[in-house]
């Protein structure tokens, strides 16, 4: 049976360390919270009482509460005032030998039972351990910033640490009102394993000039709904603690994603750390600010549409969801929109989905009728490619397959009036090969919506080496116009936000795969620890293993990068037919939901 801790310690009262105290004496205990000199101690003291004072502004914390609270916390400089702690958490900086140093300090002071607790986000806490003569008294114990909002906790044993103490760690986090996994010692453990391949993948991208920060940052808070775009977020953070946490999974895994982009070095060895030094990816009003100012590298409001044809009359080719939910946008967004189906059912289920769906909104009151008859009555069905031959743009969004887009692309080539953009909305497959067919490269764009299209506000707008700077800045105009955010990137596999999102789902596939967490561990460390709105195997589950594996053999083919080749036990579950929920299994059993 687990201990009830009752007197803690907490060493190191920087943002963290600070709101760890905060947590701990918040659920009842008695905390030592000790800072190396005087001064340090007093901002700490100063972070404990700001966090505090914050807490019953907003009503969360009542004033005799945080009084008590308070009174709970002894703040000194002396390390022996830890004598009789029965768990000590240390949050000094991220530096093994600084860690090390002060567990074995620690070991001299403290009773043999007392528990050791790194907050070490990336260092090997087997390392730190034997620092000690009590490593199986020693836990990775890795809260989240803000400590006192975050809910998730990493417990991290070793190969040596007492199942006893595991479970008294457990119980604690419970009592702190955390949502704990309890994983392996392994370099970035579950969140920041997954985390930090990513952001560097997106550094990464914006080194190459592939697509600017605002695009990168934007396409996955849009197109993804995460809290952060990936840059903002290294900000936030900070570049040099990036850079400490890749540089240590590197050297543990040998992973070359992990190895971190140059870039990163560049800035931390310039001072340009993020918010705290007023600078970053992004200039922001001052050290520690969050307000982002205008440099040098802001895009100017409207820029990417100067230069636009204009448009009046839209085509839409296709009749799934896809092309019904775009229908509906271009519709409600002013354009005459002309549709062709392959049938005449294939027309009239179209037009009966679209009112379907305006009567919805009717009827929750986010359209008036009168409104709703304006959207139907611009739009028109057909079952001839031959009616959009006075369209200003057309839309593809037939079936993801090269051979029937080719030959689609070749006709319209011949249809359309010369000077009509010809677009296509795949989400995978190459531009280029679609302008070849068309016989009028210039012309052809990716404009790729994001389903449900009526929903979903980011458009990947995506040029060719061949498109005409005015096709794209039509695309931009007409995303305008639709009110969308339109995102800028070049031709190839997986435009900004799949080639983001699906090489760090693959990396949690992998995780698994390893024995290394459960799936319902890793989908909680992702949602509770990053605030993502999905964990990666729900996401893979509504997605679809298929299309999942099709896009990341897309990402290998084209880069060749090992990293990105799909995981094995991804490829066992499409071969076994479990898709997720749209055949009732994948990851997880979905046929009694």
């Amino acid at each position: 049976m687990a201990r009830e801790l009752s007197e803690v310690g907490v060493v190191g009262l920087g943002t963290m360390g600070a709101g760890i105290v905060e947590v701990l004496a918040r659920a009842g205990l008695q905390v030592t919270a000790v800072e190396i000199d005087a001064s340090a101690l007093e901002r700490g003291r100063a972070h404990v009482q700001q966090s505090t004072d914050k807490a019953v502004e907003r009503g969360k914390l009542d004033i005799a509460d945080q009084a008590a609270m308070l009174d709970r916390v002894r703040f000194t400089t002396a390390l022996t005032d830890l004598a009789d702690a029965e768990l000590v958490v240390e949050a000094v900086p991220e530096r093994m030998e600084l860690k090390t140093a002060l567990f074995a300090e620690l070991d001299g002071i403290c009773p043999p039972d007392t528990i050791l607790a790194t907050n070490t986000s990336s260092l090997s806490v087997t390392e730190l351990s034997v620092a000690t003569g009590r490593p199986s008294k020693v836990v990775g114990m890795h809260f989240f910033n803000p400590a006192p909002v975050m809910k998730l906790v990493e417990l991290v044993r070793t190969v040596v640490t007492e199942p006893s103490v595991v479970e008294d760690v457990e119980a604690l986090a419970a009592r702190l009102g955390k949502t704990d996994v309890t994983i392996g010692d392994k370099a970035g453990f579950i969140a920041n394993a997954l985390l930090f391949g990513y952001l560097n993948h997106a550094v990464s991208m914006l080194e190459s000039r592939y697509a600017s920060r605002e695009d990168v940052d934007a396409a996955m808070r849009l197109g993804c709904g995460l809290p952060m775009g990936p840059l903002a977020l290294m900000d936030l953070i900070g570049i040099d603690t990036a850079y400490e946490i890749l540089d240590t999974m590197y050297r543990q895994s040998r992973d070359r994603l992990h190895a971190p982009a140059p870039m990163i070095k560049q800035m931390m060895t310039a001072g340009l750390l993020g918010r705290k030094s007023g600078r970053g990816f992004y200039t922001y009003a001052g050290r520690d600010s969050a307000d982002v100012v205008p440099d040098a590298a802001t895009p100017t409001e409207g820029g990417a549409a100067e230069g636009a044809r204009p448009v009046r009359r839209v085509g839409v080719v296709g009749s799934g969801t896809m092309a019904t939910g775009m229908i509906e946008v271009f519709a409600k967004g002013g354009f005459d929109t002309l549709f062709v189906a392959r049938a005449p059912e294939k027309v009239e289920a179209v037009q009966k989905a679209l009112a379907k769906s305006l009567d919805k909104q009717v009827v929750r009151g986010r359209l008036d009728e009168a409104t709703r008859d304006e959207v139907l009555g611009r739009v028109t069905g057909s079952t001839a490619l031959d009616d959009l031959a006075d369209v200003d743009l057309v839309v593809e969004a037939v079936v993801e397959s090269l051979a029937v887009k080719q030959t689609l692309f070749a006709a319209l080539g011949e249809i359309c009036r010369p000077g009509a953009v010809l677009a296509t909305t795949t989400s995978s497959l190459p531009v280029i090969e679609c302008a070849k067919a068309s016989e009028r490269p210039g012309d052809v764009v990716g404009l790729h919506f994001f389903n449900p299209a009526p929903v979903m506000k980011l458009v990947e707008v995506v040029s060719t080496i061949a498109t005409d700077p005015d096709v794209a800045a039509t695309a931009h105009a007409v995303c305008a116009q639709l009110g969308k955010h339109a995102v800028s990137c070049t031709d190839r596999a997986g435009f900004i936000v799949n080639a983001l999102l699906f090489p760090y789902l693959n990396d949690a596939v992998k995780m698994l795969q390893a024995h290394y967490a459960s799936a319902d561990d890793i989908d909680a460390a992702m949602k509770v620890g990053c605030g993502y709105p999905m964990g990666p195997f729900e996401l893979l589950d509504v997605v679809g293993l298929d299309v999942s594996l099709a896009i990341e053999r897309e990402l290998y083919t084209e880069f060749r990068e090992p990293g990105f080749a799909p995981a094995p036990l991804l490829e066992h579950l499409v071969t076994a037919g479990y898709l997720g929920r749209k055949t009732g299994r994948g990851f997880r059993d979905h046929t009694s939901r």
